[in-house]
Parts: structure tokens; sequence; C-alpha cells
């Protein structure tokens, strides 16, 4: 048997981090087991079904690598299919067409909570002779007797009570398909062979049970994932920060970091905190997935991102960079850039939790000349600082380029001219960087070069 699975979002926002858990889990299990990862765009709900929620459903997926395996399927389009299934069930008499009025249904159903017994339509029997004033709805004709039972990949062997579970309805009075019929249709036709979802849809399980039995189709195998909660313990929200895929993106989070991360939520390799794709692929067969919901921590996603960040070799980094610096101004980039960032690189990314941690202070590197140079750092640039400065760039030919060597010559000269180290520190790389904070003099120098060196001093200090 041939693995598929599905991921289906309903088109109604963006995609979230529940959904693209979803979707690596089913990608990772479908890839493990040489199988297909497919799509679906549940967007039968016109009413909150936007074709910008689409968009940024699939710009998310698109940038995980999450795209599926074959051109996603709206199920709008399965309409008339569901309604060819709606019409076997009604004629096989495992469904029957239902006439009670909104009111009627009301009173059944309180009738029906002081029982504690589930919704039974008396139109479920075929000699009933109500009045049929209204256009019906399609129900399923759920037994009395008995238990459905899911063995579940998550959760184990499940069972539920038929009696606990109501005549539900499969097409709406407008003979538009409701989403219990319209999934198992859809299911069933693209040969989905395993779905792994949220455990808010376990309940839904056992009543798509019942439609698949009575349809005498092959039941999926489900695996019901619990949900991701906040830090303290409620159930992931927008009060928590939670935040839409794509805006991760924008914020300069690593995609592969973020898979890496969500794979965790919910998911265990031994003590495996990082790991590639391909690792998550050969390592997830859906057997150490969680019963406990996971907990959202954006310091852990930070973390995560930068072990990734200091894995982008140096062309990805410096498209990266450019990518979300280049708004910031217009001006020319230096032919050198490559070279200085080459150079600089360990030292950029050592702390960095993410790309903008980069970007917000990289002027110095991706242009030429003296950078503008941040309030509180202009202090330092004075008459005093400039001509120690200037006596400096008399000897930047000299400058030895191995660090050990570098570091003794600079010594000597200092205390040979009666300078003090932090009297030429910190104004050399405040005109060098535009602030205070930043790399040590030697690699400064060895980054910028010699000759760049001595123009950012000369054109402050004439």
């Amino acid at each position: 048997m041939t693995v598929i699975t599905r991921f289906a979002p309903s088109p109604t926002g963006f995609l979230h981090i529940g959904g693209a858990r979803t979707a690596l889990f089913n990608y990772l299990f479908a890839k493990h087991h040489g199988g297909k990862y497919l799509l679906r765009i549940e967007d039968t709900d016109k009413e909150r079904s936007t074709a910008s929620a689409v968009e940024a459903i699939f710009n998310g997926l698109n940038w995980l690598g999450l795209e599926g395996d074959m051109q996603a399927t709206l199920q709008s389009e399965q309409i008339e299919r569901h309604k060819q299934v709606a019409e076997l069930l009604a004629n096989s008499g495992a469904a029957y067409y239902c006439y009670l009025t909104q009111d009627e249904i009301t009173l059944l159903r309180e009738k029906n909570k002081q029982d504690g017994t589930p919704f039974r339509s008396p139109w479920r029997d075929p000699n009933y002779e109500g009045s049929k004033t209204i256009e019906p709805v399609l129900r399923l004709r759920m037994p009395d007797k008995g238990e459905t039972t899911i063995s579940d990949l998550v959760q184990g062997e499940v069972s539920v009570a038929n009696k606990q579970l109501d005549d539900l309805v499969l097409m709406r009075s407008d003979k538009t398909p409701t989403y219990m019929l319209a999934v198992v249709v859809d299911d069933h036709d693209m040969g989905i062979t395993h779905i792994l979802r949220g455990d808010d849809h376990l309940n839904n399980a056992f009543r798509q049970t019942k439609i698949y039995q009575a349809l005498s189709w092959e039941i999926p195998i489900f695996g019901h994932i619990p949900l991701i909660h906040g830090p303290d313990g409620a159930k992931l929200s927008k009060r928590h920060g939670a935040l839409g895929v794509d805006a991760y993106k924008k914020l300069g989070f690593q995609s592969e970091a973020m898979l890496n991360y969500l794979a965790k939520l919910g998911w265990s390799h031994g003590d495996d905190d990082f790991f590639s794709r391909q690792q998550a692929i050969s390592w997830f067969d859906g057997k150490s997935i969680g019963k406990a919901p996971a907990k959202f921590d954006m310091q852990k996603l930070l973390s995560i991102n930068g072990l990734w960040l200091k894995q982008q070799d140096l062309k990805n980094l410096q498209e990266q960079i450019l990518l979300f610096h280049t708004s910031y101004s217009d001006k020319q980039i230096s032919k050198d850039f490559s070279s200085r960032l080459e150079k600089l690189k360990p030292h950029l990314t050592e702390r960095a939790s993410i790309i903008t941690d980069i970007t917000d202070h990289i002027d110095y590197l991706i242009y030429d000349g003296t950078p503008e140079i941040n309030e509180e750092s202009k202090a330092l640039i004075n008459p005093e600082s400039c001509e120690i400065l200037k006596l400096f760039t008399q000897i930047l030919d000299k400058l030895p380029s191995d660090p050990d060597s570098f570091q003794t010559f600079l010594d000597k000269w200092l205390e040979e001219k009666n300078i003090k180290m932090r009297a030429l520190g910190l104004p050399l790389r405040v005109l060098l960087t535009g602030r205070k904070s930043a790399p040590a003099i030697f690699d400064l120098i060895q980054a910028l070069g010699i000759e760049e060196t001595r123009n950012r001093i000369n054109q402050i200090c004439i």
C-alpha cells in the first residue's frame, strides 16, 4: 500500500502554527514511507473563505517547502460529486430526508438533552407521516446499538457508543454538502490512507467512520495530535503572540529552523533538538507523537533559529541580508561586501537569533565610506580622538596580517605613543562601524581592508 496523506486547511485566515505543524507531520509521515503528501483547500464555506486566505496559506506552505506532491484540489469543485454520493446514501437507506422545522429541531434537542439521548428525527422511520412544508436536509441513519472503535496512531484504541452519535446532517436544505460528507468523499476520491490532524477532530472521526461504513469504503488510518498550547497551558492563541507562518518569515526566521522547531512540537527523536529535514523524514514513523499538548516556546524557537543561521553558507546569508536590508537604503552596495561578510561571518552570527539581528547593524559592511554614527557614540569622535586616529593611519600599512603579531605590534606602538588602548579602540570602532559595539579591531581591519579603513578615518578626521 502506498501511503497517501493530506493537509486540508479551510481558507478563512493565515496559515497558523498549528496548521503548519499538521502539514509538516503529514509531509514527514508520507515521505518516511515513500508515499505522497497532498493538499486540499476546503473552501465550501463561501461566506468565510477568501482568496487572500488561500494565497496566505500557499505562501506559508511554499516558504516551508510543504507545497504538496500534486496540484492542490479545491473542495468547492467537487460539490456535484458530493451530491452524487449523498444520493447513493439516500437510495440505500443509509440516510434519510428530514423535514423538521427549526422550531421542531429545537424542541427535540431539548428533550434529547433532558433524556440524555442522541438526536433521532422521526423522519428516519420510513412510515412516518409528517408534514413536508420545507426543503429537507439529508441525515445519516446512525445505529442505536453497539459502538464505533478507532485504532488511532496517536491516541490508541478509542471507542464511543453509537447511541451517543446524532443523526448528522450530510446535505443542507439548500443542497450543499456539510463538512462531514465532503471530507469523507474527498479523502476517498484522493486515495488518502492516513489522516494526521488535531485532536479537536477526534469526535468527527467516529461520525466520519460511520459514513465510510455506510458506503462500504475503506476507512483511512487516523492519527489525532494534541493541540499546541501557550506557555500558560491554554490553547495557543493571539494573546500568546501567536502569528501566522508568513509573519515569522517577515520577522527574519529561517524556514528550516521553523520546520525543525515545529517537528519538535509534539514529536521527538531521543534527545535530538537540532536536525535537518532529511533526518526528520528518516525518523518520523508516526510512533513517537506525544499524547500531551506541546507548549510553544518562543525562546526555544529563537535558539534553534540561531543555530540554523550559523549553518547558512555565505551565498544564502548574503542574499538574506540584502533582502532584509536593501529597503533601508538606496546607496550602492560595495563590490567588497561579499568578501567582508565572509571574514566577519562568525562574529555576526555568533549571538544572532534571527537575520534582523545582523541586518540592523551591518551598514558598515554593505556600503563603502564612514557609516552613520549613532547618537550614543558621536561624543567619542572629537579633536583629541581624531589626533590619535590620524596617527594610527600612519602605521596602517605596517600592521601584521595575523592576529597575534598584530596585537603585539599594536601594543608596542601604543606604549611608544603613550596612548591607552581604549583611547584608540573605541573611536576607531565608531568610525568604522557607526557604533561602539563591534568586532575586534583586527577583524574589522581585515574585513574592510587597509584603504577603506584609512578612507573612513580621513572622511571624518580631516
